[in-house]
C-alpha cells in the first residue's frame, strides 16, 4: 500500500505561552485543515490571555538554521510569517526565503498589537516594505497595519481600496485588507491581486473571546494554498474558518480568551 505524503507547511513566527497566537496558533489551524505542520520559532513570549508579560527574539542565526532544517528534508507546499520583531530578523528571514525559494508566502504582518500598541520599530517595518513584502505571495494587515503599511489612514472601505492598492505597489502579490478593526455589523476583508478587488463578508460576533484571530486568518490562508485552492477561495474558506472559530471561543483565562481551533472535524480539498 502506498500511502501518499501529506501537504505541508511552515510558520516563521512567535511562541506564544498562553496557546492562543502565535507558533501554536499556526500548528493547531495547519492541523485542524488537514495539513502537516512545521515551524522556526523567531520570539519567545511570556503572556498568557491578559498580556505579554516578556518577550525576547531569537537569534537570527538559529531562526535561519531552523528554517534551512525543516526546508531541507521536508518538501514545503506553503509558507506563513509572524512576528519578526527586529529590522535584522525581518532581512534575514526575506532573504532566507528567497535563497530557498519558499512557496507561496503568506505574510501576517505583526506591527500593532491588539491593545494599539506598535510591535514593530520603524527600522523593522521599513525592512519589512523593502525585504519581506517582494517576496511574499499575500499580506494580510488589519486596518491599523494597513495604516502604517500604506501611509494613509483607513475609515472606510474605499480607503481600504486606496491603502491595498498602494501595499500591493510595494510588491507583495496580492493584499487582504482585514476588516475586523472596522465598525458595522459585517466584517468586510478585502483582496486586492492586482487586477479587481474582492470582498469577503461576515457577520461581527460578539465576544471577547478573540485572541490570535490574525494568526489563525494567515495560517489558514496558507494551509488552504497548501492543498491547493486559489488565493480567493483560500481567503474566503479561512474567513469562514476563522469566524467559526470565534463562534465557538474557549472562555479560558481572565482575559481575551482564545479562538477554537478544533471547531470543526472536516478537512477541506480542492
Amino acid at each position: 500500500m502506498t500511502v501518499r505524503p501529506p501537504r505541508t507547511a511552515l510558520t516563521i513566527a512567535g511562541s506564544d505561552s498562553g496557546g492562543g497566537a502565535g507558533i501554536q496558533a499556526d500548528l493547531k489551524t495547519f492541523a485542524a485543515l488537514g495539513v502537516y505542520g512545521t515551524s522556526a520559532i523567531a520570539a519567545i513570549t511570556a503572556q498568557n490571555t491578559i498580556g505579554v508579560t516578556a518577550a525576547e527574539s531569537v537569534g537570527t542565526d538559529l531562526v535561519i538554521a531552523q528554517i534551512e532544517a525543516v526546508a531541507g528534508d521536508i518538501e514545503l507546499h506553503a509558507t506563513k510569517t509572524g512576528m519578526l520583531a527586529t529590522a535584522a530578523l525581518v532581512e534575514a528571514v526575506a532573504a532566507t526565503i528567497k535563497a530557498l525559494e519558499l512557496p507561496l508566502v503568506v505574510v501576517d504582518p505583526v506591527i500593532v498589537a491588539k491593545s494599539g500598541d506598535r510591535l514593530l520599530d520603524e527600522d523593522a517595518v521599513q525592512a519589512m516594505r523593502a525585504e519581506l513584502l517582494p517576496v511574499s505571495y499575500v499580506v494580510t494587515p488589519n486596518i491599523p497595519e494597513a495604516e502604517v503599511l500604506s501611509g494613509r489612514s483607513i475609515a472606510s472601505l474605499n480607503d481600504a481600496r486606496d491603502a491595498a492598492q498602494r501595499i500591493h505597489a510595494l510588491g507583495p502579490g496580492a493584499v487582504i485588507v482585514k476588516g475586523g478593526h472596522g465598525v458595522g455589523a459585517e466584517i468586510v476583508d478585502l483582496l486586492f491581486d492586482g487586477e479587481r478587488f474582492v470582498e469577503f463578508r461576515t457577520p461581527r460576533l460578539r465576544t471577547r473571546n478573540t485572541h490570535g484571530t490574525g494568526c489563525t486568518f494567515a495560517s489558514a490562508i496558507a494551509a488552504h494554498l497548501a492543498v491547493g485552492f486559489a488565493l480567493a477561495e483560500a481567503a474566503e474558506r479561512a474567513q469562514a474558518y476563522v469566524a467559526g472559530a470565534i463562534r465557538h471561543g474557549l472562555a479560558i483565562g481572565h482575559g481575551h480568551g482564545p479562538l477554537d481551533h478544533f471547531w470543526t472535524g472536516s478537512i477541506p480539498r480542492s
